[in-house]
């Protein structure tokens, strides 16, 4: 009887343990999705760019939307960008539709790195959730366009496409390694040795 218990006890605990890694790996996806460093660097510059909402001269709006638009272009790209292991060396590239296009020459075959239709899908939303952080941002509300007023709009809108587009990145996961994330023999070597 005290056999079955704790076998019974051992199996709910490895059954957790199971759900927190599938979540806290379901949880890491969608981080390397969303485009945290970009909006980091949009809210670190957009309050100098702008001079804190108060574009008065055109060259702080100017400077405002090159920040916006560089940014959202690299919302757009870092999707498409994918790390390898060849020789012990991390190699870095961008998806094509043949494969990938390596930063350097190298004799492995990347033809699996393909584009598929869900980079783009993931492309679009990762521009999408900056689009909103950035448009309903304090600084660029008040440069691009002060008179617009809608609290339900500036409530309302960043917790919809944020759950349209958790939900969206899990039915169409994210498979790329990019550029400051382990390459996937790598993260599967050290997965096995954890």
């Amino acid at each position: 009887m005290a056999k079955a218990s704790s076998s019974s006890s051992s199996s709910s605990s490895s059954s957790s343990k199971t759900t927190t890694g599938k979540t806290l790996s379901g949880l890491g996806k969608l981080i390397k999705v969303l485009p945290t460093g970009t909006v980091f660097l949009f809210q670190f510059l957009s309050p100098v760019l702008t001079n804190d909402g108060d574009c008065k001269n055109n060259i702080n709006k100017y400077l405002s939307a090159a920040l916006l638009g560089v940014c959202g272009l690299s919302c757009f790209f870092s999707t498409f960008t994918d790390s390898y292991e060849a020789s012990g060396t991390t190699h870095y590239g961008i998806a094509t539709l043949t494969g990938l296009w390596p930063s350097s020459g190298t004799s492995v075959n990347l033809s699996s790195y393909k584009l598929k239709f869900a980079d783009f899908v993931h492309a679009f939303f990762s521009l999408m959730v900056f689009a909103v952080v950035s448009l309903l941002d304090k600084n660029i509300k008040e440069c691009f366009y002060p008179s617009f007023n809608s609290a339900f709009l500036l409530q309302a809108l960043p917790p919809v496409i944020g759950t349209i587009s958790g939900a969206l990145f899990a039915l169409f996961p994210y498979t790329r390694h990019g550029i400051g994330y382990p390459s996937s023999s790598s993260s599967s070597s050290s997965s096995s040795t954890a």
